[in-house]
């Protein structure tokens, strides 16, 4: 899913308080220790003294993010990860068949499986227990040795012990051979050797940990973002079941009665057909059936499933070893390649394309496709800025001939939905031309001098990307605001009128026909189409880095918003990749007294606000407040101290935590599908600020 990095819910301060504060933190980054070279007059000393050798957990805690990615929200959730791929690697040797992970009241995590549990016996290498080499050595583990593992999900040599480093207190739990076994851990450390505890009927090993509050910047574990993942491994290991559970919430009936803590159950005997079932079930089916195929290829394991809908989008994703290859790989070249001489050779045997002027793209075959491709592979080699781009040449065919052979015999068999999918295929090709026509229209403009820029865009004097901003703004009145309070050097600003097209329901060549859409385009400087793709996005010309989406606080607003998170989610999801989308925050209230004057950014804070105002007295005489239902309310100075000023602002980036998750609700939100979107109305109704 996606998630908005940053303060959700920002403090209330006082434009004085809150430069009492920048001027307190500015000083606070002068007195901190920084990474770069002294400049002391023995800058030149370069020796021995000089050189850290750090042992791998200590160099884990100095680097987290080299191993985890990052130390907020994303690193906080990637150690469960870690844990339950442990887990997983058991369950895809066959090994184990249930996995429980449990979020304790004080947010440290507990993962058990019912595996052969991690071996205990003396390591004779490294002359302590195998378990302590596994929990504290990197690179070490049963994974390693092809005997124990054929293939796994996490060869990167992380694992487990990186989480014993990035946790105060980790303790392990082994059941293996009829005994009970444990040691726990500080920081990476262990605090005695692995000692025999009691006799046990069972197998399997339990790991429970509490991540460090010294590396990282939340403690706090989204029960979603857990779920989604959670969801995912279900489908991805089919007969395998994933229990969740969150002892930090309590579920209540309608009548106030407990119901137990807040708790799912994952099971998928139907593997990634479940899978496609879910990610389209809130899409039109286009064809009677889901198209699968599971079986071994060239000694590589292959499961395919895709489904035909009514949209106008491709929805993609591909698993090695149950990692999700975002930037692809060779095998999803080869689920394309496959996929695409397939259907042109049944298209064009057919006689469906006798009539066509013109040629029919790859692209076009899968319009309104949803698939998921997942490989089973010994020794993948990922590649890619993110690493999750499968490198393996020897994937591509088995991959491709496994589709081919899938496709040949669903067509065969299934007529009358072969038809319907060419003709959808014909419709994508016609709408693609059409497409072609109004692209070029926009990017003619967007490949000109500054005069070729949209007339309603304020541009900011600066020209390197990485230091420019770009606002887009709800409404022309905000945006004369925005454009009076901004900071002329770097903050450009644009008005959106109204509400931008729904990208999710609307052909590609209606897109780019429109306005506002059309000036995002042109504004930004990014363009369509590369060689190898005609849809691909090319930001090489990209003229800012910073792209803050900044809507009123209103029902309106957020219904904006989220047409514009559809479009850059759809259309250009590597901007939001590459962390250039944000989300602005204005203030709702201005609470008032007097000469005192200080902004509320929720209702909590307001009203802690009014009771503060009161004093002693009690009395709410003379205490005034102003709801800001639109940016427009604000005069210049005041967007500019509370919404648009570095020193002062909340900005929330926009991150995808889930593109599984993502795409579910987008396509819940903004399809065509009404039951979905009225069952999650109902159920978080109760969460929203109803303006009337």
């Amino acid at each position: 899913m996606l998630n908005f990095e940053g303060d959700s819910v920002q403090q209330t301060h006082s434009i004085e308080k809150l430069k009492t504060m920048a001027e307190e933190n500015q000083n606070e980054e002068l007195n901190q220790p920084q990474d770069k070279p002294s400049t002391s007059s023995n800058k030149s000393n370069y020796d021995a003294s000089n050189i850290q050798a750090l042992e791998g957990m200590e160099h884990v805690r100095m680097r987290p993010s080299m191993y985890i990615g990052d130390v907020g929200a994303r690193g906080l959730h990637h150690l469960v990860y870690e844990v339950v791929d442990n887990s997983i690697d058991e369950a895809m040797a066959d090994h184990c068949d249930t996995i429980h992970v449990i979020i304790n009241e004080d947010n440290s995590i507990r993962v058990e499986d019912n595996g052969r549990g991690i071996p205990v016996d003396m390591h004779e290498k490294e002359g302590v227990s195998a378990l302590q080499v596994v929990m504290t050595k990197i690179g070490a583990g049963g994974k390693f040795d092809k005997d124990s593992y054929k293939v796994s999900g996490g060869l990167h040599g992380v694992g487990v012990s990186c989480v014993n480093a990035l946790s105060s207190l980790l303790r392990a739990e082994v059941h293996r051979e009829g005994k009970m076994y444990e040691q726990e851990y500080s920081r990476g450390v262990e605090s005695y050797p692995v000692r025999e505890i009691g006799n046990s009927d069972r197998h399997g090993t339990i790991v429970e940990f509490q991540p460090d509050s010294k590396i990282f910047e939340t403690l706090v574990y989204s029960y979603e973002t857990l779920a989604d993942r959670m969801r995912e491994l279900s489908f991805l290991n089919q007969g395998l079941t994933i229990t969740l559970l969150d002892k930090r919430e309590t579920l209540l009936d309608e009548e106030g009665n407990e119901l137990g803590f807040h708790h799912e159950t994952f099971h998928s005997d139907a593997g990634l057909i479940d899978f496609v079932t879910y990610l389209d079930s809130n899409r039109e089916h286009l064809i009677s059936q889901i198209i699968h195929v599971n079986g071994e290829r060239h000694g590589v394991p292959v499961e395919v499933a895709m489904m035909y809908n009514t949209s106008f989008t491709e929805n993609l994703h591909s698993y090695v070893n149950n990692i999700n290859t975002h930037e692809g790989g060779t095998h999803l070249t080869g689920f394309r390649r496959g996929l695409t001489l397939t259907l042109k050779k049944y298209a064009e045997t057919s006689g469906m394309l006798d009539k066509i002027k013109f040629d029919i793209s790859a692209d076009d075959f899968r319009e309104g496709l949803t698939a998921v491709v997942s490989v089973k592979v010994q020794e993948p080699q990922f590649q890619g800025q993110t690493k999750t781009k499968l490198g393996n040449a020897e994937v591509s065919a088995p991959v491709s001939q496994a589709v081919s052979e899938m496709l040949e015999a669903y067509l065969e068999e299934h007529p009358t939905d072969a038809r319907i999918i060419v003709s959808k295929v014909i419709l994508a090709a016609q709408a693609r031309h059409a497409a072609r026509k109004a692209r070029e229209m926009v990017q003619r403009k967007t490949v000109m001098s500054g005069s070729g820029l949209p007339g309603k865009l304020a541009d900011c004097a600066e020209k390197d990307p990485s230091l420019c901003e770009l606002y887009l703004v709800e409404g022309d009145s905000a945006g004369g605001t925005a454009k009076q309070g901004r900071d002329r050097h770097n903050q450009a600003i644009m008005p959106l009128r109204g509400k931008i097209l729904n990208v999710e329901k609307a052909m590609q060549h209606k897109i780019f026909e429109n306005e506002e859409i059309k000036n995002i385009y042109t504004a930004l400087g990014v363009t369509l189409g590369t060689e190898e793709d005609e849809r691909a996005l090319n930001i090489s010309k990209l003229r800012y880095h910073k792209v803050v989406i900044m809507c009123d606080a209103d029902v309106d607003g957020s219904h904006i918003e989220t047409l514009i998170l559809t479009f850059f989610f759809r259309h250009m999801k590597e901007l939001i990749e590459k962390g250039y989308i944000y989300i602005a925050t204005p203030p709702l209230y201005l609470v008032k007294k007097g000469s005192r004057q200080v902004y509320a950014w929720n209702d909590d804070e307001r009203d802690l606000l009014i009771e503060q105002f009161k004093g002693a007295s009690g009395s709410d005489a003379g205490i005034g407040v102003q709801r800001y239902k639109g940016l427009g309310e604000m005069n210049a100075e005041q967007l500019w101290d509370t919404t648009m000023n570095p020193e002062f602002r909340t900005l929330r980036q926009v991150n995808i935590e889930n593109a599984v998750a993502c795409d579910q609700v987008f396509s819940m939100l903004m399809g065509d599908e009404v039951p979905p979107r009225r069952a999650f109305i109902e159920e978080n109704a109760k969460y929203a600020n109803i303006d009337i």
